[in-house]
């Protein structure tokens, strides 16, 4: 039980991290696509990595957020923003990869993010959502800053896992459940709902203005 308790701080920091360097080479990525200069690159590369988080703390109150007191997330994005930059091809060639680490920190930022709302006092319902912010945040910024529609609201179970996660951890605090029970069960739900939607192409519904005009 002891190196269980031991073990379960270092896996979360462990896959925080590479949820960080994923969400990083995303916006180093879509830097690199746009024609973005270095500092562009790394610019976006930072955003992707920390905006969501900074978010959620200024409006739980959680202040200095911890993506400013806590250098190592500056240093995991700017790394991956130079991987991206002089090793696009070979970074691209991996988008898979990437896509799986993304939804790993995608599952990971909603139910930290949920969970420390909570923490701080936020009533449940909006918790959930503040789980969702803190795993789309960047994302939305990042497609903002490069002049296209946020990925996050188009049919591609984003958000919609986010919040699923988020919800769970909301729910299960509601009913005392222990918080590591509801985080573990939030996680692998928006996990596998991200996994389907990149294998199984599942999508939320699409609205057609024109298949409910009047004729």
């Amino acid at each position: 039980m002891k190196m269980s308790g031991e073990l379960l701080p270092w896996l979360m920091n462990a896959m925080d991290w590479a949820g960080t360097f994923a969400f990083a080479l995303s916006g180093g990525l879509l830097g690199v696509k746009k024609g973005f200069d270095l500092f562009g690159v790394l610019f976006l590369s930072f955003v992707v990595a920390v905006v969501g988080g900074i978010m959620r703390d200024v409006l739980i109150g959680a202040v200095p957020p911890a993506a400013v007191t806590e250098l190592h997330y500056f240093f995991i994005a700017i790394i991956a923003g130079l991987i991206t930059f002089y090793w696009y091809s070979r970074v691209v060639s991996h988008q898979r990869q990437i896509l799986l680490l993304d939804a790993l920190g995608l599952a990971l930022f909603a139910v930290l993010g949920a969970q420390k709302a909570i923490e701080h006092g936020i009533n449940p319902l909006m918790a959930a959502i503040m789980g969702m912010l803190t795993g789309i945040g960047g994302g939305m910024t990042r497609d903002v800053l490069a002049g296209d529609i946020p990925f996050v609201l188009k049919a591609d179970l984003y958000a919609l896992a986010a919040l699923a996660a988020g919800a769970i951890v909301a729910v299960g605090n509601v009913e005392k459940v222990p918080p590591s029970c509801s985080m573990l069960l939030g996680a692998g739900v928006c996990l596998f709902l991200r996994l389907m939607a990149i294998y199984r192409r599942w999508r939320a519904p699409i609205a057609q203005p024109g298949k409910h005009e009047d004729t």
